[in-house]
Order: structure tokens, then C-alpha cells, then sequence
């Protein structure tokens, strides 16, 4: 984005939601093709989501991995590699996009149940649900800690009967690419380890911009489902 005039925040903001409604109508696409499906590895649906986002997105650049995990690794987080596995009739599948459209960062994660487990749809019912009542908690104080709204996840998650998978409830986003906004990444994380208001303006004297995680992982830690959008 150095190449660019500097937006105002207000405009900043628009472009984020713009890059969001692009990424969701992306979800929109794969749920069209039927890509999330069983008898297929999840090496080979990341592959087609590729393609698909290429074909009719226009998307060149996706600024972290594409990720589908199913089954067991569908307790895993974005940083783990499990092996690559086929996916099973009765599987739990999420998938966490990370598309760049022109300048401006997406993130998107939505988790489908394939076959009639109750427990497994009522995770994926849940993960909405959770991720409403956290962001409800935040925009009443936007000056919390990052910890403090990372161990409110955790609370609500516990209160629906679920484990909190993930080592952060989510993170910053902006013009392509936001790891190259100097300071201290861990206070650009929503986690135990940021203990600063979500408020404060990031490297760049900038209004920070959250993506907020939920990641749920059923209590035998058996499956899991994953579900974001911004904060």
C-alpha cells in the first residue's frame, strides 16, 4: 500500500467490509460447486478453492494459506500441518480463507457438517452464536485487552458446552500485507500475551482494524469447528 495515498479510516473500514463481502460471496461459490465433500483430500478442495477464487474472484494472492481441515484435524490451528487426509462421509470440515482482493486483506472461516452427527451440527450452530456474544462484549468496551477479550472467548465457549481450540481469538487486517506493520506482534494479536487496549493505533499511527477467531473443539477434543469474520 506505499504506493498509495493514505485513506481515511472511515475509508479504510469500507475497503475491509468490501474485501469481506467479496471473500463471503467466495463461500457462496464453493458451497455452489459442492467442493466441501467427502471421498477427496483436503490438500485437493484447498487446490480448487485456488482455482476458484482465481477464475471468478480475480484473486492472484491469498495472504496466508488456504486451510481445510477435517476430522481429527479439525482440532488443529492455522500454524499446525497435519498430514493431509481424505475426507469422511461423517467428517466435520472448516475452511479458512485468506483471500487478498486488489489491495485489501480478507478473512473468512466457515465449518460444515457432512453427515447427521447432532453434536457435530450443534458445534457448527454454536460457532455464529458465540462469535455474536464476543463481539457484543468487545463493542461494548473497544478498549479492552486483547487478553481480557481472549479469555472472554474462552468463557463463552465454556458456556456452550465447548473447549476454546485456538492460542488466539483472532488479529489484525488491513491493506495488504498487515505483518509488515512494524511494533510488537504479539499486540497485534488477540491473546493472553497482548495486555494492551485493542483501541491504541497500530505502528502506523492507524486505527487498528480486528478479525476475531472462534475455535471450537468439542470437550474429548474428538473434532472441531472454526468460524471468522471481522471484529
Amino acid at each position: 500500500m506505499s504506493d498509495l495515498a493514505p485513506l481515511a479510516e472511515d475509508a479504510r473500514r469500507a475497503e475491509l467490509e468490501a474485501a469481506q463481502t467479496k471473500a463471503l460471496r467466495l463461500f457462496d461459490a464453493i458451497e455452489r460447486d459442492g467442493l466441501v465433500r467427502s471421498g477427496v483430500s483436503e490438500r485437493e478442495i484447498q487446490d480448487q478453492i485456488g482455482e476458484l477464487a482465481a477464475r471468478e474472484f480475480g484473486v492472484e494472492k491469498h495472504w496466508h494459506k488456504r486451510t481445510v481441515r477435517s476430522g481429527p484435524n479439525s482440532i488443529t490451528i492455522a500454524g499446525d500441518n497435519p498430514p493431509d487426509r481424505t475426507i469422511e462421509a461423517d467428517d466435520i470440515v472448516y475452511v479458512d480463507l485468506g483471500p487478498v482482493f486488489e489491495a485489501w486483506e480478507a478473512d473468512v472461516g466457515k465449518s460444515y457438517v457432512l453427515g447427521e452427527d447432532p453434536l457435530k451440527h450443534k458445534l457448527v450452530a454454536d460457532l455464529p452464536r458465540v462469535f455474536a456474544e464476543v463481539q457484543a462484549h468487545y463493542r461494548k468496551d473497544p478498549g479492552m485487552t486483547g487478553a481480557a477479550l481472549y479469555a472472554f472467548a474462552q468463557d463463552a465457549a465454556a458456556a456452550a458446552g465447548w473447549r476454546f481450540g485456538g492460542k488466539i481469538a483472532g488479529h489484525l487486517v488491513s491493506e495488504f500485507a498487515h505483518a509488515l506493520i512494524p511494533g510488537d506482534k504479539a499486540l497485534y494479536r488477540i491473546s493472553p500475551e497482548n495486555p494492551t487496549a485493542m483501541s491504541d493505533p497500530d505502528g502506523k499511527g492507524r486505527a487498528r482494524h480486528w478479525i476475531l477467531e472462534i475455535h471450537l473443539v468439542a470437550p474429548d477434543g474428538s473434532f472441531g469447528g472454526f468460524y471468522e469474520r471481522l471484529l
